[in-house]
């Protein structure tokens, strides 16, 4: 089949006089050719050019799934390569590649059985939940082809299906698990209303009857986000089953044939492949496309808010300087700061109830106070936040010497090697749990063996456990007393209770050589 240039060309040379043969060899065209085309006329060589232009049917046993497709997302135009993997996935080996796939569509529009809608979509919620209220998030590993394993972090909008991920290179600690999450809540532009999580121990330490007992850590992180929480049990897959499966993804689909060299290169890679396929491609569920539903289910996202678990970032502060007094001004409130910074520029991390301020220069904390909600008000600094007074070393040969007990110097080695640059705070930390304190020997160890076996490592954790074990010791050494069994002591006015007469029994012991007591 000629292109309408050519057919135009043959044409101008049958008006100049030119013969079929004469036209042939001037064209290098066969003369069947030539003496089919000059036997048309334009309507006629239109007719034709509409028939044969898409003789190529691979994808027609296809149809109705790529029309269904289509009716599903108001017929707006959908890049052909989602379009491809979504028919992929649901029949396997494809009849053509994916730039026949697009001539197929291009032969759906022409003869009228698509006609793509340019306006504006008109959105319409997912069913199974309403856009803005659930967040799913689960973990998995991938071992490295040189030995170690890549942990996964996985997160999925329920409405939108819109997925977010990271990668470490060592198990999860409730601190990172905070970290991630708030990478999350970035990604995605808010904060959901419910998190959906199962019963790992970095985030719940025990369920009875219903009532979940969370990590100290999460527990509080929950608290200042303000979030929903649906913990699920092991034998309710179906509950969380978008972001297993999401996980599984990430496993047999981004880890499939690459190899990093390094977590960084594995990083990078996986943030592309977010874009491109996790969230570029449509959703078998919804037939759509995740990273066009995000736009809608971000109107309905709450408000991104700061966490006290960023406070240490110094890219999230902000600079205030200090007046004549040791004062700065926030929110038309006035917060007292240690002397010596008098004119000084310092920086703040503010969080919805908290600010924290620190020194520009070294970086370290150097007060801390609730935000006053009364507009004018003078905050005074009456905590003294760190002993300045010893060094770190001292600090920890004190605390080291607070029990003898191996597993307290084991744990005491993780503690400073995971905050290797709070080691004087977690000593205070230290310091205010456990000195001077009438510790239970045997919960305190086995608080100090869930500690290290699900690698929570911070004092706050520790002690946590420490009362949560405690109270479980204690309810299981208490005896159950049947209340009909005490004896009353209660004076009753107005009843006269006789009195044995005990003389027989002193003569009793008098007798026998005892002594009245």
């Amino acid at each position: 089949m000629v292109k309408r240039k050519m057919y135009q060309e043959i044409k101008k040379l049958q008006k100049l006089g030119f013969s079929k043969r004469q036209i042939s060899l001037k064209l290098q065209m066969d003369k069947k050719t030539v003496r089919k085309y000059c036997s048309m006329d334009d309507v006629q060589f239109g007719e034709y050019l509409k028939k044969h232009r898409y003789r190529n049917k691979e994808f027609d046993n296809l149809k109705a799934d790529i029309l269904d497709l289509y009716r599903e997302n108001d017929n707006i135009k959908l890049p052909v390569s989602a379009v491809y993997d979504y028919l992929e996935e649901i029949v396997g080996a494809l009849p053509a590649n994916e730039n026949s796939l697009r001539n197929y569509i291009k032969f759906l529009e022409a003869t009228g059985k698509i006609i793509f809608n340019n306006k504006e979509r008109n959105y319409s919620k997912v069913k199974e939940l309403p856009y803005g209220k659930q967040l799913q998030i689960d973990f998995g590993e991938e071992k490295k082809p040189l030995g170690g394993k890549y942990y996964i972090f996985g997160a999925v909008l329920s409405a939108s299906r819109f997925k977010y991920a990271a990668l470490q290179d060592r198990p999860f600690t409730a601190l990172d698990l905070i970290g991630h999450l708030l990478d999350c809540f970035d990604y995605i532009h808010g904060l959901p209303e419910e998190l959906v999580i199962d019963q790992d121990s970095i985030m719940v330490v025990d369920e009875n009857k219903g009532d979940i007992i969370y990590t100290k850590v999460f527990g509080d992180f929950i608290k200042e986000m303000d979030l929903e929480m649906r913990v699920c049990r092991k034998s309710d897959p179906e509950s969380k089953g978008k972001i297993e499966n999401f996980v599984k993804y990430i496993k047999y689909n981004f880890f499939a044939f690459r190899r990093f060299e390094n977590l960084s290169e594995a990083r990078e890679s996986l943030l592309k492949w977010l874009i491109r396929r996790a969230n570029g491609k449509i959703s078998q569920a919804t037939k759509k496309i995740p990273l066009i539903e995000i736009e809608t289910e971000r109107i309905h996202l709450r408000k991104l808010k700061n966490s006290i678990y960023r406070k240490d970032q110094c890219s999230m502060r902000e600079e205030r300087v200090a007046n004549e007094k040791n004062r700065i001004s926030v929110d038309s409130c006035h917060y007292e700061i240690p002397s010596g910074y008098k004119n000084r520029i310092v920086e703040i991390y503010k969080t919805d109830t908290r600010l924290f301020v620190y020194d520009r220069h070294t970086g370290e904390e150097i007060a801390s106070h609730s935000l006053s909600l009364i507009p004018g008000q003078l905050v005074k600094n009456k905590v003294v936040l760190r002993d300045m007074s010893k060094k770190a070393s001292d600090l920890k040969k004190e605390v080291a010497d607070y029990f003898s007990y191996t597993g307290w110097k084991r744990f005491l080695d993780f503690n400073f090697k995971t905050f290797s640059r709070y080691v004087r705070d977690q000593c205070l930390e230290a310091k205010k749990y456990f000195k001077d304190k009438d510790i239970n020997a045997e919960s305190f160890k086995t608080a100090l063996d869930y500690c290290m076996e699900n690698q929570t490592y911070s004092m706050a954790n520790l002690n946590d456990s420490y009362i949560y074990f405690l109270k479980k010791d204690t309810e299981r050494s208490t005896p159950v007393v049947n209340i009909s069994d005490r004896k009353s002591r209660i004076d009753m006015p107005g009843i006269n209770v006789s009195k044995p007469d005990l003389s027989p029994y002193r003569d009793v012991l008098k007798k026998n050589g005892g002594q009245q007591q």
